[in-house]
């Protein structure tokens, strides 16, 4: 009875998010493999399809928590490589990760990096992921602006923290001022593309951009590595 009556003090938007919570085959299956999350499996899909990580692999996870993104980067580069993984919140430790808790907007994250990297000649790494997104607000031009201005950010993050080569993967929102950043990113990597792997849902606006082949910082842009 008690859990009838906070069924129905639920609103109609929270009571829909778990319904659809509890049909979704990808939550039942980041239970059962052991997965913080369903994201997980985005990046793991993508990843089987573009084999962007790879063992030995230095990584950057933007905005971790809870840590799916992480979960599978680690598996993936395996014991010789680094993920470092960064989030405003905390974070539960998981194996494998480096996990900072920092805004990566701050002035001294890039000292703080440089710091758990290394010496200069190894304050580079392979691939930048950023799953992040906006607290939603419901207005759907708002929410778009938001998160796209998050996805802005950490590509200039990672054309500061790459190493040539290198790969950025990050959340978008289908709309106009995506083409902005497409144009910025097709400058400065060899291949730019448009990536929805299974697990993101239908109805959803996400898309992911992965870019690859990073043709190096230029001089001005060069201030990662003091």
């Amino acid at each position: 009875m008690e859990r009838l009556k906070q069924k129905k003090r639920r609103t109609l938007s929270s009571r829909a998010w778990l319904e659809r919570q509890i049909r979704d085959p990808y939550v039942a299956r980041a239970r059962r493999e052991g997965f913080r999350s369903r994201a997980a499996f985005k990046l793991a899909e993508i990843d089987d399809k573009y084999h962007l990580l790879k063992p030995g692999m230095r990584v950057i996870d933007l905005g971790a928590a809870p840590g799916g993104w992480s979960e599978v980067a680690a598996r993936r580069v395996g014991p010789s490589g680094r993920v470092i993984a960064i989030d405003i919140l905390d974070m539960k430790p998981i194996a494998g990760v480096e996990f900072v808790q920092l805004d990566f907007l701050d002035e001294a994250a890039p000292e703080r990096l440089n710091a758990l990297l290394g010496d200069k000649a190894q304050t580079k790494v392979d691939v930048v992921l950023s799953d992040m997104a906006a607290n939603a607000t419901g207005h759907r031009q708002t929410d778009h602006l938001r998160i796209m201005a998050l996805a802005e950010a950490a590509a200039q993050f990672a054309r500061e923290a790459l190493s040539g080569g290198g790969s950025f993967l990050c959340k978008v929102l289908q709309g106009g001022t995506e083409a902005a950043l497409l144009a910025e990113l097709k400058r400065d990597f060899l291949t730019v593309r448009h990536v929805k792997p299974p697990a993101s849902r239908n109805d959803s606006a996400e898309l992911y951009l992965l870019a690859r082949g990073f043709r190096g910082a230029t001089p001005e842009r060069r201030n990662f590595v003091t």
